[in-house]
């Protein structure tokens, strides 16, 4: 037999080359029997399912035939010699490079088709003819009033948070407004970020010259011994649903973190990223409510309308918005004023709303679909999901992460597990793949269920 060196993230490739540039060599011959695929695994220290995964590669290829309790066999191919200088040529385009998947589980964008474009149509023709030459106008640093208000409203008859609304503060999504909240706090103030988390967040302070540290995310939310010993002088949080573990965050933990921030003067940032987006029950109650002297709230409209549109706001504590606008007052704010009437229009006018409700509707049918999809998987996969968000974990018993990414793959599906979302290690997070179902379609959910099914 062949000896292979198998190595690197997707190993089921590597063998599959291998193999089949074997066959094109001639070392294995017409007819001869491949060897078993538990021998392979165990001579080549991988799984099982790699190797079955490199011979159902072969299979689709016709590089092999499989026989019932026999085994796979060499079929009958030309062989082709080595060029000159090694090479085939018939060669396989390496791994690595762009893929096309048929289902992703790691993109996060709303799909197109549910853009409620005729109604933004109407309303900014609506805005030109009542605004006019004002559009052209130089907008307020911390945004357009109308709009300001209208997010104010709307954030007391969906989330019952009673602000007001000359503490909003507009900004072009949550990567601008992190580096504005770094401004505001200072680049020498220590932030801790979730472990796992969501690695755009903790990349956008280093951006802006902050220093992160990660603090554990637990069944009961952030661990409070980690954050008193991280030394850390605010603390980014998504105490309704976390990313990527879906957690939520217990009252008495709740308690715990605003006790730690009144304690020495710190923050604390309450990252609202998918409140819309409470599938089962109520909205949970925020953090700000409980503490608004302490809580920068934030979120934006990406999850619910676009991620092209780049618009989110935050709510500041008084004295950060003092701090604000003395920073910023000399400037104009970077969100064209067309886009915020537009907004202003939408939310003021209750279309926003029954946006949401439709999405919600749309969502409860996908997740209800993912869920089936993966019961027929048929292998004692355990659900996790709160009830929130846009997303759920999946735990297989005894499946390595390499393993569930490679078979992924191996299928269309491009998917990640907690692992990968980790900036220090944790006990406990193998084998479970999270479940990013924001962008998918029943079709496609059909489709892999045929696939899985066959």
């Amino acid at each position: 037999m062949p000896i292979y060196e198998i190595t690197g993230k997707n190993k089921y490739y590597t063998l599959y080359k291998d193999v089949r540039e074997d066959i094109l060599r001639g070392k294995f011959k017409s007819g001869e029997k491949l060897p078993a695929k538990r021998a392979l695994a165990a001579e080549l220290g991988v799984s099982v399912v790699t190797v079955q995964l490199a011979y159902e590669q072969l299979l689709a290829e016709g590089y092999v035939s499989s026989r019932e309790r026999s085994g796979y066999f060499v079929e009958n191919v030309n062989v082709q010699q080595p060029a000159a200088d090694g090479n085939f040529s018939h060669r396989m385009p390496e791994y690595g490079g762009k893929t096309e998947y048929s289902i992703d589980f790691v993109k996060g964008s709303t799909p197109a088709s549910l853009f409620p474009f005729s109604v933004w149509a109407k309303l900014m023709r609506g805005v030109l003819a009542d605004c006019g030459e004002h559009l052209l106008e130089r907008v307020p640093c911390d945004g357009d009033g109308d709009l300001k208000r209208e997010i104010a409203a709307y954030l007391y008859r969906s989330r019952g948070i009673d602000v007001d609304p000359q503490y909003i503060v507009i900004g072009a999504g949550a990567e601008y407004l992190y580096g504005v909240i770094v401004q505001l706090l200072g680049r020498d103030k220590l932030f801790a970020v979730e472990n796992p988390g969501y690695r755009t967040i903790s990349g956008a302070y280093a951006l802006n010259g902050a220093k992160t540290v990660p603090v554990a995310v637990i069944g009961t939310g952030i661990s409070i011994d980690e954050l008193h010993k991280s030394n850390a002088d605010v603390l980014h949080i998504s105490p309704a649903h976390q990313f990527p573990t879906g957690v939520i965050t217990p009252a008495a933990t709740r308690s715990q973190i605003i006790e730690w921030a009144r304690e020495r003067g710190r923050y604390i940032i309450e990252d609202d990223y998918d409140s819309e987006f409470r599938l089962s029950g109520k909205p949970l109650h925020s953090l700000y409510s409980l503490c608004p002297e302490k809580v920068i709230y934030m979120n934006t409209f990406s999850k619910s309308l676009a991620p092209s549109m780049r618009m989110g706001y935050m709510i500041l504590p008084p004295a950060l918005y003092a701090k604000f606008i003395g920073i910023f007052s000399s400037s104009a704010n970077i969100v064209p004023l067309f886009e915020q009437k537009t907004l202003a229009a939408m939310l003021g006018g209750g279309y926003f709303e029954r946006h949401i409700n439709r999405l919600k509707n749309h969502y409860r049918e996908i997740r209800r679909a993912v869920a089936e999809t993966l019961e027929k998987l048929n292998t004692g996969c355990e659900l996790y999901d709160t009830g929130g968000g846009l997303h759920m974990l999946v735990k297989f018993k005894g499946i390595s992460d390499d393993t569930i990414k490679e078979y992924a793959s191996a299928h269309g599906i491009r998917i990640r597990c907690l692992s990968d979302y980790m900036f220090a290690p944790l006990d406990g997070v193998e084998g479970c793949a999270v479940i990013n179902y924001s962008g998918v379609t029943l079709s496609q959910l059909k489709e892999l269920a045929e696939k899985f099914k066959r």
